[in-house]
């Protein structure tokens, strides 16, 4: 997903995909361990993917925007 996409996200929005991406990162860790992963690089986008959804939450709570981010706790 682009950083544009989820720059027009909410707070609740992107809370919401970063739970989703961080549970595909553990399936795909879990299956890239046992070696039943077609595809390796589905690992390394889902991580990027969440440190772009996890980067731009911490630049909407900097900015000063209300609402709830699910892990990420509001100052």
């Amino acid at each position: 997903m682009k950083a544009v996409e989820l720059r027009e996200m909410t707070l609740e929005e992107l809370g919401a995909r970063e739970e989703d991406l961080a549970e595909e990162l553990a399936r795909f860790n879990l299956q890239l361990s046992i070696k039943r992963l077609d595809n390796p690089l589905q690992a390394r986008v889902a991580r990027r993917d969440l440190a772009r959804v996890k980067t731009i939450i911490n630049e909407k709570i900097m900015a000063g925007e209300s609402g709830a981010a699910g892990t990420v706790e509001s100052p």
